[in-house]
């Protein structure tokens, strides 16, 4: 697929999710923060991002590791606006899920038990009952473990920069300002980990297949 052919299947979704999560936030915190001061205009700008990961977490229809992750998303967030606090405060707070999740990400894979291997397999699960049933017989080979660890790796260590990044800019911008720059630094560190995550998929299953004599 290239990307013209990317842009007309996805572009209306991803226009909706920019008006969604970062438009419509500005706007709304822009307009009620003269009248209800910071910290009510803030909650207020934080509805309709959480309305929205409610909207996909109910068009998949089924709950598996994927929806709990974004499920456990949504109440974090929602438990770190119902403690009040400065603006900035909350929008550190806010942040903390990101932090929660990579340490999540990093304890599972101390443990021996990475968090990628439920989400992989949901995510294969989607794709065909050929797919699952390949991953589900391959799952124990050393190749692909050790794909899975090095993933959750990947991805833990990228959410707590992601999360160190944005401290420093809720630190240092205005609470209006980092509405608008806070989901761009978040779109970019998951767009960039979800990349190099497609590229190293793609390797790894290049590495893996079997080779003919």
């Amino acid at each position: 697929m290239t990307a013209v052919d990317w842009l007309r299947a996805n572009g209306p979704v991803v226009a909706v999710e920019i008006g969604v999560n970062l438009i419509a936030p500005f706007v709304i915190f822009d307009t009620l923060q003269a009248h209800w001061g910071e910290i009510a205009a803030l909650l207020a700008s934080s509805a309709p991002p959480l309305v929205w990961s409610l909207a996909g977490l109910v068009r998949r229809g089924r709950i598996d590791a994927l929806s709990v992750m974004v499920l456990a998303g949504i109440v974090l967030s929602l438990l770190a606006m119902a403690g009040g606090g400065s603006a900035r405060f909350l929008q550190l707070r806010e942040k903390l899920v990101t932090a929660l999740i990579g340490l999540a990400f990093l304890g599972s894979a101390a443990i021996g038990r990475p968090l990628i291997g439920p989400l992989a397999r949901a995510t294969v699960a989607r794709e065909s009952a050929d797919a699952l049933a390949t991953f589900e017989a391959r799952r124990n080979e050393p190749r692909l473990r050790r794909m899975i660890m090095v993933m959750t790796l990947v991805w833990g260590f990228g959410l707590l920069a992601d999360f160190a990044v944005s401290v420093l800019l809720i630190e240092s911008m205005s609470v209006a300002d980092y509405l608008v720059a806070g989901p761009i630094v978040g779109y970019g560190s998951i767009g960039g980990l979800t990349l190099w995550t497609v590229i190293y998929r793609r390797r790894a299953r290049r590495a893996m297949a079997p080779r003919s004599d």
